[in-house]
């Protein structure tokens, strides 16, 4: 038997991408479009930013490295790069992810939250 998502939400594939949600899906088919139409241009799925390298700590002990993994990443009719994070449910994790990405990128990315 398929283990269910614990938020309810089911994975949907589009073009051959599997996406983490129906919602999720639907925004990259809109993203399409607006491609098509040339609103927007360079999308990319899935894109990953470091928020943290990986580090020994002073007991030689290995962290691993923190990365965020955004849902979309495109460049406007304006020119300006977009992130963007199709969201259900806001975790914890997610919170404090978005947090550590907005102090790293701020400036170079405007973040959107789709809800």
């Amino acid at each position: 038997m398929a283990r269910q998502n614990k938020y309810n939400a089911k994975q949907k594939v589009v073009d051959g991408h599997t996406f983490h949600s129906k919602r999720e899906a639907e925004r990259y088919c809109e993203l399409k479009l607006f491609v098509r139409a040339g609103e927007i241009r360079n999308l990319v799925l899935q894109p990953r930013f470091l928020l943290q390298e990986e580090f020994f700590d002073k007991n030689e002990v290995k962290h691993k490295k923190i990365e965020y993994v955004a849902d979309f990443l495109y460049i406007d009719k304006d020119d300006k790069a977009i992130v963007e994070d199709v969201k259900g449910v806001l975790t914890a994790v997610y919170k404090l992810k978005k947090k550590m990405f907005l102090k790293i990128y701020d400036e170079q990315y405007e973040f959107r939250e789709i809800r």
